[in-house]
């Protein structure tokens, strides 16, 4: 079983992204996301910089999110085909939540850019930890669209990235689990 509120280490230990093509309404109302939104930012944050920022895409503007993605991608590949645009419009149309997650590291600050980088990324999963805590999905993409300046200029500032887009709901299709790595692999004990 995938995502077993029974306990907070339950969840924990069966936690598991829900593919965003997959994901159905509902979604999070605006309370639950406002819930969901509000423990992501109690993430650690040395500095108290808040070094990340959320923007939430409502369902009415997904079209003009389609718009844009298709416009800069055909300003980056104008040879793009079909199919590729097509993928721009699918990525835009899933699942009934979008938050797009922003980078935004604090300039000048003595904490290092790596580490409020570090915070973004944390923020994003305690954002997933309260989505499914709340019986809903979640799941965290990038691809091409977190890369372009267009895209990034239409969310975010100069010196902003986008982290990722969030995209929130129910789970359409049963879930499989995925490889994960091998703890013997990944683990060790420092031996000096």
């Amino acid at each position: 079983m995938f995502n077993d509120r029974s306990s907070p280490l339950a969840l924990l230990q069966t936690r598991r992204s829900g593919k965003p093509r997959d994901l159905i309404a509902p979604g999070p109302d605006e309370a639950q996301l406002r819930q969901i939104l509000e423990v992501a930012l109690r993430t650690p944050d040395h500095g108290k910089l808040a070094p990340w920022r959320f923007v939430i895409v409502r369902q009415d503007q997904r079209s003009g999110l389609a718009d844009l993605l298709e416009a800069a991608y055909r300003a980056e590949k104008p040879d793009a085909g079909r199919l590729e645009i097509d993928a721009m419009h699918q990525f835009a149309h899933q699942a009934p939540t979008l938050v797009v997650a922003l980078s935004a590291p604090v300039a000048g600050s003595k904490i290092p850019v790596w580490e409020q980088e570090l915070s973004a990324g944390a923020a994003i999963m305690n954002l997933l930890h309260a989505t499914h805590a709340l019986g809903f999905a979640g799941g965290w993409l990038t691809g091409w669209p977190s890369f372009n300046g267009e895209v990034r200029d239409a969310f975010g500032g100069p010196g902003e990235k986008i982290a990722g887009f969030v995209f929130i709901g129910t789970p359409g299709k049963p879930q499989e689990e995925r490889p994960r790595p091998d703890y013997d692999t990944i683990v060790s004990t420092w031996d000096r």
